[in-house]
């Protein structure tokens, strides 16, 4: 852990000697966050919209076709979630229980519910209460194949306010262990109906904001490897794991910073590799629409696409009879093909 540390701390020093930061740069940085943070934290959850329809959504403000209403509120609630959260810093707001309920009710705001696997293992619909703590108990099975229990609800209130009252007084670990043990101890409560492993990240990354670092992006793709770590401390109280596991998302989160802030990444890049053929396809049927438009006006609203991909994609939507073309070559437009609805 003590090199995990200490390479967070020369990383966060290469950080800082960029400051102040380019408002060009920041929100570069910060609408890359948005994307990214959002899209692990709630496939993490089971949302299922990809990272192209995440970046497609929360930029345009467009859906595509077949995904739950459900997944998109998510995504829109997540990302208003994180830009509160930088308000939040600037504010210099204290962590207590009412500003935890708060941020839950906008985290879950319009979901009315959520769905639970009964004791005969079928799903069924339980309805959600955003902002408040659960009146239910809210049981989990582990990675392991264990049930797992969590706080009954009569004792939520109590146990939220010593887990205040702990991150107030406690000085005797370093902020990055702090911010740890704090997401562990709120998902051991899991005070809410639903939301708390997105909770748990929200404020773990508020702590670490509040204390300088940059928040750490828990990855989709290391989704096995983090719930063992959690799960080592149900088991054994052993908080290495989880620590250096979150010690090395933040290592990660911190590079793509630097990157960004050395001219050596762009987001937009990210965003264009990721977004998938269906997803580009959806995207531009959405932008045209009954009066003709160019392929110069299109990559004005669509700019991550290249322009030889979106010329392709607008031949294969033309043969599909998706849109229609009028002209040739240069003086080509594009239109809705009245015999077609968009997606």
């Amino acid at each position: 852990m003590n090199k995990i540390i200490q390479k967070i701390e020369n990383l966060q020093i290469k950080i800082n000697s960029h400051k102040p930061f380019l408002q060009e740069v920041l929100s570069l940085w910060q609408e890359k966050l948005r994307i990214d943070w959002t899209y692990n934290s709630n496939a993490i959850e089971g949302n299922t919209l990809t990272y192209g329809e995440t970046a497609f959504f929360l930029r345009e403000g467009l859906t595509s076709e077949g995904k739950p209403l459900k997944d998109y509120l998510e995504a829109k609630n997540h990302a208003e979630a994180i830009d509160y959260l930088l308000d939040v810093i600037k504010g210099e707001r204290e962590i207590t229980e009412s500003f935890i309920k708060e941020l839950h009710a906008l985290l879950l705001k319009n979901i009315d519910f959520t769905y639970a696997k009964g004791a005969n293992g079928q799903l069924i619909k339980k309805p959600l209460n955003a902002g408040k703590y659960k009146i239910l108990p809210n049981n989990v099975l582990t990675i392991s194949g264990k049930i797992h229990k969590y706080t009954d609800p009569i004792h939520v209130k109590d146990e939220m306010e010593k887990l205040i009252k702990w991150f107030n007084k406690e000085k005797s670990i370093n902020e990055i262990e702090k911010a740890c043990v704090f997401h562990y101890k709120f998902v051991a409560i899991h005070p809410f109906d639903d939301g708390n492993g997105r909770m748990a990240r929200l404020l773990m990354n508020l702590i670490l904001m509040k204390f300088g670092y940059p928040s750490c992006i828990i990855k989709n793709v290391n989704r096995k490897k983090y719930l063992e770590s959690l799960e080592l401390i149900d088991i054994e109280k052993n908080y290495q794991q989880f620590f250096v596991f979150i010690g090395e998302e933040l290592v990660s989160t911190q590079k793509i910073m630097l990157d960004i802030l050395e001219g050596k990444e762009d987001a937009s890049s990210d965003y264009s590799k990721k977004i998938n053929k269906s997803e580009r396809e959806n995207k531009i049927i959405n932008i045209i629409g009954e009066e003709p438009i160019s392929i110069s006006q299109i990559m004005e609203k669509i700019s991550q696409i290249k322009r030889p991909t979106l010329k392709n994609d607008l031949n294969r939507l033309c043969k599909a009879k998706k849109i229609k073309r009028i002209g040739s070559k240069k003086g080509a437009v594009y239109l809705k093909n009245p015999g077609k609805s968009r997606p």
